[in-house]
C-alpha cells in the first residue's frame, strides 16, 4: 500500500508539500506527470495532472527518492505545489482515486522510517520534540538527541551488557567449565562501571524533562498582593480575573512563556490565608501543593502589608524570590532589617516598574540551577523509568552472580539489557509506539 499526505500546514501559503511513499510511488508519479519520473534527488519543474481526465492541476517541483535511500526507507516522492486550498484538495482527491493509495495516518511516514531502521526510537521522539519546540532551548535539546550522539552512548552501554551476558550464558551452556577468575572479576568491574554511568545520567535534576515540558514557576502570597495582575503582565493578556475582593482566585491558572529561549510554565495560585470557605480552602491547599513541586517560587507581598508569619516559613526555601508589589505607593525607603535579609525585589505591576528586573532574576535563577552545557540524555519519563529498572536489575545481578546462582543472575542481566534496549527501541517496544506516533501530525 502507498500512502500520501500534506506535510505542510493546511492554511493558505506560497508553497505546499505533499509526500507519497510506498511500493507504488513510481507508478503514481508516472500517472501524475504523464511521463517518466525525474532523476533521483533532483528537483525538476513539471506539470501535474489529474490521472482520470488529464486536467492540469498545477505546476511545481518534483523530488524523487528511490528506496532505501529515502526518509522512510521506501520509494518516496515530494510534490512542491502552490499552497492554495483548491490546488491541495484537487491533488489529494486525485491521489485517492489511484489504486492502492490511501491517506497516511498521523506519524506514519516517521513510523515507516523507524520500522525500516532509518531512525531509532530516541531519534523518533527527538523529531517529535523538534517539531513541537517553541523555545531555543527546546530546539537545541531535540537536535542533540536527533543527531545520534545520545543513541550512540546508550547503544555502547547496551553492547557492554550484551558482552557480559554472553559470558554468563556461556557458563550456563557449559556448566562443567568454570569461568576464569579474571573474567569473573572483569564482569563485576564492568557491571559496576555501567551502573555508575547510568546513575550519573539519572542524577541530572530532570533537566531534560524540564526543558521539554517547561520549568515550573509558581506565584504565591497572601490575598490582594497582585498575583493575578502579575500573571496577566507575564502573559500579556487577561488570563486571570483581577479584583479587590479577597479570595477571587481559587484554582490554579497556568500560562506558557518563552523567556529568552527558556520554556517556563507560570502558575497563579489562590491567596494564602486561613478561611472557613471549603472551596477557597481547597484552592489554598492546591497552592501549597504547587509550591512543593515548583522549580522556582515567586512569593509576592503587598508592600503596605508585609507579614512573614503563618504560611511564609512553610513555603520559603532557596528556590524562592521575595517580591514586594505596589512600590508606587511606598512613601519611604525600606528600613526593616528582617525584610532586607531576603533581598526583595520591589515592583509595581500597575505602573510596570522593575518588572524587567524580576524577569532577569527568574532567568538567572533557572540558568544557574538547571541549565548546563552538558549533553542532556533524558528528555522523557519513559527513558528515566527504563534506566532506573536497568540499574535495579544490575544491582540484583551483582548480588547473585556467584557460581551457584548463574541462572538467576543471567535472568536479571537479561532484564537489565532489555530495559536499556527499550530506550532506543532495540527490543520489542510495540506498547509505546502507538502513543509516540500519535503525537505526530499527518504527513510526518
Amino acid at each position: 500500500m502507498t500512502i500520501y499526505a500534506l506535510s505542510t500546514g493546511s492554511s493558505k501559503s506560497g508553497i505546499a508539500i505533499i509526500r507519497v511513499s510506498g511500493s507504488c510511488t513510481k507508478q503514481v508519479l508516472t500517472k501524475l506527470l504523464k511521463g517518466d519520473v525525474p532523476e533521483p534527488k533532483k528537483a525538476v519543474l513539471r506539470n501535474i495532472y489529474d490521472p482520470e481526465n488529464y486536467d492540469l492541476i498545477d505546476q511545481g517541483f518534483i523530488l524523487w527518492f528511490p528506496g532505501p535511500n529515502s526518509f522512510t526507507g521506501e520509494d518516496l516522492a515530494e510534490l512542491h505545489l502552490h499552497g492554495s486550498k483548491a490546488v491541495i484538495n484537487k491533488l489529494l482527491v486525485s491521489l485517492s482515486n489511484i489504486e492502492n493509495c490511501r491517506p497516511a495516518e498521523p506519524g506514519e511516514f516517521t513510523k515507516l522510517a523507524f520500522e525500516n531502521r532509518k531512525m531509532n526510537l530516541l531519534e523518533v521522539e527527538a523529531l517529535s520534540d523538534l517539531i513541537s519546540s517553541e523555545t531555543e532551548l527546546q530546539r537545541k535539546q531535540a537536535l542533540k538527541v536527533l543527531n545520534g550522539d545520545t543513541s550512540k552512548k546508550y547503544l555502547e552501554l547496551r553492547n557492554a551488557l550484551v558482552k557480559i551476558l554472553s559470558n554468563i550464558e556461556a557458563k550456563i551452556d557449559f556448566p562443567e567449565e568454570d569461568l576464569p577468575e579474571d573474567i569473573l572479576s572483569g564482569i563485576k568491574l564492568e557491571t559496576n562501571n555501567i551502573i555508575k554511568k547510568i546513575t550519573s545520567i539519572l542524577n541530572d535534576n530532570k533537566i531534560g524533562e524540564k526543558i521539554r515540558d517547561g520549568f515550573k514557576v509558581v506565584i504565591l502570597g497572601p490575598t490582594n498582593a497582585g498575583k493575578s495582575s502579575l500573571l496577566n503582565y507575564f502573559s500579556k493578556r487577561e488570563v486571570a480575573i483581577v479584583s479587590d475582593i479577597p479570595g477571587t482566585t481559587r484554582d490554579i491558572l497556568e500560562v506558557s512563556l518563552n523567556l529568552d529561549g527558556i520554556p517556563v510554565l507560570v502558575k497563579d495560585t489562590a491567596g494564602l490565608r486561613k478561611t472557613s470557605d471549603p472551596i477557597e480552602k481547597k484552592g489554598v491547599d492546591l497552592a501549597i501543593s504547587s509550591a512543593q513541586n515548583a522549580d522556582l517560587k515567586i512569593i509576592l507581598f503587598d508592600i503596605k502589608n508585609i507579614d512573614f508569619k503563618g504560611f511564609f516559613h512553610d513555603i520559603y526555601d532557596k528556590n524562592s524570590i521575595i517580591v514586594l508589589n505596589k512600590s508606587d505607593l511606598m512613601k519611604n525607603e525600606l528600613t526593616s532589617k528582617k525584610i532586607k535579609e531576603y533581598n526583595p525585589i520591589l515592583i509595581s505591576v500597575k505602573e510596570e516598574e522593575n518588572l524587567n528586573i524580576l524577569i532577569e532574576e527568574i532567568k538567572k535563577r533557572l540558568k544557574d540551577k538547571f541549565i548546563s552545557d552538558d549533553n542532556v540524555m533524558i528528555s522523557r519519563e519513559r527513558h528515566r523509568f527504563n534506566l532506573e529498572k536497568c540499574v535495579s536489575h544490575l544491582k540484583i545481578f551483582l548480588k547473585n552472580n556467584s557460581t551457584s546462582e548463574f541462572d538467576k543472575a543471567a535472568e536479571d542481566l537479561r532484564l537489565a539489557t532489555r530495559y536499556l534496549g527499550r530506550v532506543v527501541g532495540e527490543v520489542d517496544v510495540e506498547e509505546v509506539l502507538g502513543k509516540i506516533f500519535s503525537d505526530f501530525c499527518i504527513g510526518k
